[in-house]
């Protein structure tokens, strides 16, 4: 008996062993009818029928007489390589490789240093399948090329021979193609895959900011708006407590013809033209970056992105923010950052606003510090070890990862009260206005006295505590009085000094719903807690209003207002002009209270002089101190002082002569026709 015969034997066996069950069940040989259903221990073989006039199918048990054996058979595993034809219909050739298997063991290990990192390629599998346009080869052509003339093992180098001259016929036009392409720096949408290799850096323009992404795997694909060729890549990105590798979808969309490989929407970082200078400048985006991680507080001008109800939406934002990707991800749960590992654990470092550019190559392959445990530093004023989050130290990026990090930072904005994601190069350091709590227009032992109480409370918070634990921790201080005399200069002017974040709401961010109210206010009260910021409820009368038996919608804010505020851990600032409605609950949680009176005529020069500083920004004013006399003497708050200013100062620009008393005056006198004995001359 020959080889193939005995190859062969098996499935003839296992044929006329079906014929024999089939003529069994047919002649009913084989069964009794008192046998249960499902209780022959044997096999009923089905096979699918050819399809009737109208293309459907059934199962029968009839074995089909148009089967052709089996090709992979022993006889097909003795060799090195299976090729897979096709019929070609391009006029070029008759076949087409559709796949070739490799089976030697041999040119596994080669392609296992050839193809090593290529995503999707396991090479030590027994069944080793390569499916035409055989992408893997033309991206790592060069390196089989070279593993070719290196191999030193004569029988190995037989099948790598073997296996390149298959490869090499089969490429050749689209190698030749795309060595043509890269030649003359453009590229087709059907070839664009070629010059994507998986790993490879993609450089890309988003929102204005260049950046960099590593490709794991490109596809095409058929959208709604039409063919495209989506790039899957991977970014090095914060989650709050660790960096890691975050995804990021790139997209070149289908176009006629040939392109400019850097007129694409996103191409390799190799073929920029300026690639040093992109390089660098990626490179100190990203140690930017890695100083950016963790808590800080700081000054925010351009576009960021936010959520609305149909996608992303962009925001014209000129404000404050907080940065802080821990807390993004707790008050934003269903769009929390989610990131893989890194890999290769690299050297600590510490949380610093000031940051280092102490990166060396040197410092790249050091091993892993487990004992490295610096506390979180900050040069502002406020203690950020204090500010509540992860107690975690941060790692080191190398110069291959500074490259790929995120171009945006995940934080909040206070002036716009959302969580945002704003672009790194738009974040700027705070100038704090050193003079705005000097300016304010308080007796000195009043401003000692807020300032003394305030930098203590963040201080010694967790000095002192209730009978119940967590409870009347905080500081709430009451400022009353008529509109106008620096109530909310005051919480701001704090702020500033201390160079805390200032967060301000009022009713309308809380909204008028009870459940809403209470939602929104335990919210604010946790993020004001968590960044150590000054809390200021302007205008808070609808929460602090005394109850009544009638209204029960508005007992229910206070109540919340009174339970919630109970166990803040803050430093609150209440503003009120009507003191005396104030609910008696009230009076027991407040430690410090205020009346601000009507401005003295001192206090109004005082006040005067400070914005004609403000808006001469530190020049000489131009007026005298007899003018600043007659101004005190009109009966003003601060803020119609301002108004009026304001206006001469547009006056005088219409005109393009410099602020003066004549402007003011002007001002004030059509102020007084208008709103008649609210604005008067005192003595008058």
């Amino acid at each position: 008996m020959t080889l193939l015969e005995a190859a062969a034997t098996p499935v003839i066996a296992v044929n006329d062993a079906a014929t024999t069950l089939i003529d069994r069940t047919i002649n009913g040989e084989g069964q009794s009818s008192d046998i249960r259903p499902g209780m022959i221990s044997d096999v009923k073989n089905l096979y699918q029928s050819k399809p009737d006039n109208r293309g459907k199918t059934t199962w029968v048990d009839k074995y089909p007489d148009d089967l052709e054996e089996a090709a992979e058979n022993a006889e097909s595993a003795r060799y090195a390589l299976l090729i897979r034809n096709t019929k070609c219909y391009d006029g070029r050739k008759k076949l087409q490789i559709a796949s070739i298997i490799v089976q030697s063991p041999l040119l596994k290990k080669v392609l296992g240093s050839v193809l090593k990192d290529y995503p999707g390629i396991t090479t030590t599998l027994e069944r080793l399948t390569f499916n035409a346009p055989f992408q893997p080869f033309v991206h790592r052509w060069k390196n089989l090329v070279e593993a070719l003339q290196d191999e030193g093992d004569p029988e190995t180098k037989a099948h790598l021979e073997l296996f390149h001259k298959i490869l090499e016929a089969e490429l050749r036009d689209d190698l030749k193609a795309r060595d043509d392409f890269i030649l003359n720096g453009v590229i087709t949408f059907r070839t664009c895959w070629m010059i994507f290799e998986p790993g490879t850096i993609v450089f890309s323009l988003r929102d204005g900011q260049n950046c960099a992404a590593r490709l794991k795997n490109g596809n095409y694909q058929s959208t709604r708006c039409g063919e495209c060729y989506s790039l899957s890549c991977e970014i090095v990105d914060w989650d709050g407590e660790n960096f890691g590798l975050g995804n990021s979808q790139l997209t070149v969309w289908g176009f006629e013809g040939t392109m400019k490989i850097t007129k694409l929407s996103a191409y390799p970082l190799e073929y920029h033209p300026n690639l040093s200078k992109v390089k660098e400048e990626l490179i100190q985006r990203g140690k930017a970056f890695e100083e950016l991680s963790g808590y800080h507080y700081k000054n925010y001008q351009g576009i960021a992105i936010g959520e609305g109800p149909w996608g992303p939406v962009k925001y014209n934002v000129d404000s404050r923010i907080i940065i802080d990707t821990y807390a993004w991800n707790r008050f934003n749960p269903n769009r929390q950052v989610s990131l893989s590992s890194l890999g290769k654990p690299v050297m600590r470092a510490p949380i610093s606003d000031n940051g280092s550019d102490d990166y060396n190559d040197e410092d790249e392959d050091e091993e892993y510090d487990e004992d490295c445990d610096e506390e979180y530093n900050s040069d502002e004023d406020i203690d950020v070890d204090d500010v509540e989050g992860p107690k975690t130290t941060l790692k080191t990026l190398t110069k291959d990862q500074l490259l790929l990090c995120s171009a945006s930072l995940k934080g909040y904005s206070l002036r716009n009260k959302k969580w945002l994601t704003f672009s790194i190069g738009s974040v700027k350091d705070i100038k704090y206005n050193e003079g705005a709590f000097d300016s304010l227009v308080l007796p000195e032992d009043h401003k000692e006295l807020i300032l003394a109480l305030t930098e203590s409370q963040v201080a010694n918070k967790e000095t002192f505590d209730d009978v119940i634990q967590g409870k009347g921790k905080g500081m709430i201080m009451l400022l009353s009085g008529p509109p106008g005399v620096g109530k909310t200069l005051t919480a701001e002017s704090v702020a500033e000094s201390m160079r805390a974040p200032l967060y301000m709401m009022s009713a309308g961010d809380l909204g008028l719903d009870s459940s809403q109210v209470e939602s929104s206010l335990s919210n604010v009260l946790e993020m004001a807690t968590k960044w150590n910021a000054i809390l200021l409820l302007d205008e808070a009368d609808v929460f602090l209003e005394q109850r009544s038996s009638h209204d029960l919608e508005r007992n229910k804010l206070v109540s919340i207002f009174l339970r919630i505020l109970e166990y803040y851990e803050g430093i609150l600032f209440l503003t009120t002009n009507r003191v005396d409605n104030i609910d008696a609950a009230f009076q027991s949680r407040i430690h410090i209270s205020m009346q601000y009176k009507e401005l003295s005529i001192s206090s109004r020069r005082h006040v005067w002089r400070n914005f004609l500083l403000a808006s001469s920004k530190g020049k000489e004013y131009g007026f005298s101190d007899a003018d600043l006399d007659k101004l005190a003497v009109y009966k003003m708050n601060g803020r119609e002082i301002k108004n009026v200013l304001k206006t001469a100062q547009l006056l005088a620009s219409k005109k393009g002569a410099k602020l003066g008393y004549e402007h003011v005056e002007s001002v004030l006198a059509i102020e007084k026709r208008h709103i008649g004995d609210q604005v008067q001359i005192n003595g008058k």
